[in-house]
């Protein structure tokens, strides 16, 4: 597991664009946190690391977005918030769409995980510190695919351990 501090919105964007120099078509992410922890923060910084030109934008009341990527594989983002049960997440259809696209699934911690059994679990937590903006991104590699990763994470990220 790694663990990097983001101190404001543009360093969780930062940790997003650096996540994207590490995935690939069929990658699965499950970001988790409370509300307005930064998990579509995290994903535009994704999206912008991916070279999707258009802007990322909450999924919340439409449950999945797709972007296309003329340089590279897809990107899909969804919510689960709201997703009931894994027969709502069916109907999704994201297991046709995981071969070619990079997905990225808010609020999916225990909806998602029978997608793929190699996937990043990522765990989005506030400081303690009331105000503070600081952010604490657990990032955690499920299934050998995440092996041959470079994990180097660039000097501008903090990491906490």
């Amino acid at each position: 597991m790694m663990n990097i501090r983001a101190a404001d919105a543009n360093a969780m964007r930062e940790v997003g664009r650096w996540l994207a120099t590490c995935v690939r078509a069929g990658d699965l992410l499950v970001v988790s946190g409370e509300l307005g922890a930064g998990k579509t923060t995290l994903a535009q910084g994704i999206g912008a690391g991916m070279g999707i030109s258009e802007p990322i934008v909450s999924p919340t009341f439409v449950i999945a977005r797709s972007y296309r990527n003329a340089h590279g594989p897809d990107l899909v983002h969804v919510d689960a918030y709201r997703l009931g049960s894994t027969v709502e997440l069916d109907d999704l259809d994201l297991d046709t769409e995981i071969s070619d696209a990079v997905i990225v699934v808010e609020w999916g911690s225990g909806k998602v995980e029978q997608l793929s059994e190699h996937r990043l679990e990522v765990m989005i937590q506030r400081s303690d510190e009331i105000g503070d903006e600081v952010r604490h991104v657990d990032i955690t590699p499920v299934g050998t695919r995440w092996n041959d990763v470079n994990w180097q994470i660039p000097a501008a990220l903090q990491v906490v351990r």
